[in-house]
């Protein structure tokens, strides 16, 4: 496995200007119970299905999806037949994912604690060390990480830090506290409105149409690998195929699980129309560059910034602005009307500028939208919905069919570990791997 480059370090030169009280919160080693419990399961996987040839579908080839297929492909049982097919009639990544602002950071400013960030921080990053890995084997030059780095300008950051759970919450990203001076220093120009800012050394910015596209590689590189060394009754297939599937009986006949990660567009099947408990968000990202007579450019070192709004610096020229949110559309294009990229942009600009005035002298390039399917609130925040959908859909069949969905706006952190407890409760026909906390929106 191809090891990820180390974060760029602080410079030499910034004055260690952590503020008192604060200091830094380190990452750790972590070992969740579920992940225990799973690992002493893996015997089993087989179990319910005797050894026979297995067939899996999966709807959806972004974040969601394709977490499912490597997983599928991973944790399968030994010395059986495997073959997953793929659907997705727009190719990969060609959902909400694809325009994914691919922010990766462990917290989300608006959850006060982050339920199992550093479990959720932990299986992303190892789907991005496939990834990677996959990438360089097909001979990709085009990296996968737009930049490492963030910085964090935001009321509700404090709030998150001084929790008594913070330590534990965010055992997954070193996190700093800088005052004014050591953050302008980062970022020349910068305002920082609390007089001071978080600095996360190890946040990503992720092309997420280039990730996709290389954990698809992925997919294809383990089913190739497996057949290539083992016997002939062990063999593993993975295929994508363009088609759009009008509902679920369409596949019954042909697999024993359909596993569903659809994002927005999973209420289009007739199965599932008004079952579920998402709502809409159309999210709008505006694209920027800087005129090709400006000399001074953002610089290589310089994080991208989070606050009332984020700016994803994706190179020293380039920038991208989010995000709206536009509650119950059903605007599913990802292309941006002018009206609609005007709007955008009298939203974003001002919240940008704010920290950056910077911005004022880069010039709109295009705008870019998705659909968010927004999972309800709960106690641990808004989680993933999961779990099998055979009480749901309500026809017998002999084959199960699961849900991954609910993303929301933090499908690539989420995607990892959600890919993974899926997977391995479809094969092992064991849906109490996946913990309660994702699968009690079922209980009315």
């Amino acid at each position: 496995m191809l090891p990820l480059p180390p974060p760029p370090p602080l410079p030499s030169a910034l004055p260690p200007r952590v503020l008192p009280g604060f200091g830094s919160i380190s990452r750790r080693a972590f070992t969740s119970a579920a992940a225990a419990a799973a690992a002493a399961h893996s015997t089993s996987l087989a179990g319910c299905h005797g050894g026979r040839s297995l067939r899996y579908a999966v709807l959806g080839t972004g974040f969601a999806g394709l977490s499912v297929a490597w997983h599928l492909l991973k944790h399968s049982p030994k010395d059986s037949r495997v073959c997953v097919d793929i659907y997705d009639e727009n190719g990969i990544g060609g959902g909400a994912s694809g325009v994914s602002g691919g922010l990766l950071h462990p917290f989300s400013p608006k959850v006060k604690l982050l339920w199992r960030g550093a479990e959720f921080w932990k299986e992303c990053m190892d789907l991005l060390h496939s990834a990677e890995q996959a990438n360089g084997a097909a001979g990709q030059d085009e990296t996968l990480i737009w930049r490492r780095q963030f910085l964090v300008l935001c009321r509700l950051v404090v709030d998150l830090l001084l929790s008594s759970n913070a330590q534990s919450c965010l055992q997954s990203c070193s996190l700093e506290v800088l005052d004014s001076d050591a953050a302008q220093y980062l970022v020349p120009g910068l305002r920082v409105p609390l007089n001071f800012a978080v600095y996360m050394p190890l946040a990503l910015n992720i092309n997420p149409k280039k990730y996709l596209q290389a954990l698809f590689f992925a997919c294809q590189n383990m089913s190739g690998e497996a057949s290539a060394s083992q016997s002939f009754s062990e063999k593993k297939e993975c295929k994508l195929h363009k088609e759009h599937i009008n509902d679920l009986q369409q596949l019954a006949g042909d697999y024993d699980s359909v596993i569903i990660c659809l994002g927005a567009k999973v209420s289009s099947l007739p199965e599932l129309t008004n079952k579920l408990p998402l709502r809409t968000c159309r999210g709008v990202i505006a694209e920027f560059q800087l005129p090709s007579d400006t000399l001074q450019t953002y610089g290589s070192q310089s994080p991208s910034i989070l606050s009332d709004a984020w700016l994803a610096f994706q190179g020293p020229r380039t920038v991208s602005i989010g995000s709206t949110w536009q509650w119950k559309s059903e605007n599913y294009s990802s292309a941006v009307s002018d009206d609609e990229a005007l709007t955008a942009m009298e939203e974003l600009l001002p919240k940008a500028s704010a920290v950056y005035p910077g911005i004022t002298k880069w010039i709109f390039v295009q705008a870019r939208a998705g659909i968010r399917a927004m999972p309800p609130l709960t106690a641990n925040g808004s989680l993933p919905l999961l779990g099998c959908l055979d009480n749901v859909v309500g026809e017998r069949s002999k084959c199960s069919f699961w849900l991954v969905g609910g993303l929301g706006a933090r499908g690539l952190l989420f995607h990892g570990l959600a890919g993974k407890l899926t997977a391995k409760a479809v094969i092992s026909c064991d849906e109490s791997i996946i913990p309660s906390e994702f699968t009690c929106w079922k209980v009315k």
